[in-house]
Formats: structure tokens, C-alpha cells, sequence
């Protein structure tokens, strides 16, 4: 097999796993309510400002 041939798989496979990934990720963000989402956001913008970084 050249290995051009195998760089086309690898890619291929690379692009399939991506979107695997980004599934997950999307479902995972959609199992949250919009409180949780408000209330994460929250702690995270008041940790952030605790360690000193501007909004």
C-alpha cells in the first residue's frame, strides 16, 4: 500500500473520531438545564475574578 493511501485512512479515520467527539461533547452540553448552565458560569466568572483576572 503507498503511503499517500495510508495518510487518506489516517485522516479519514482522524475526521470520524472528531465527530465522535464533538457528539459527545454536544449531548453532554444538552443533558445541562439553563440554571445549571447560569449557576457553572457564575462560579467560574467569580473564580476566575478571585485569581486576579479582569472580565
Amino acid at each position: 500500500m503507498r503511503w499517500w493511501k495510508v495518510l487518506g485512512l489516517a485522516g479519514i479515520a482522524g475526521v470520524a473520531s472528531t465527530g465522535v467527539l464533538i457528539a459527545r461533547a454536544q449531548r453532554t452540553r444538552q443533558a445541562y438545564t439553563p440554571e445549571e448552565i447560569r449557576s457553572r458560569l457564575h462560579a467560574r466568572a467569580a473564580q476566575a475574578h478571585g485569581r486576579g483576572h479582569k472580565q
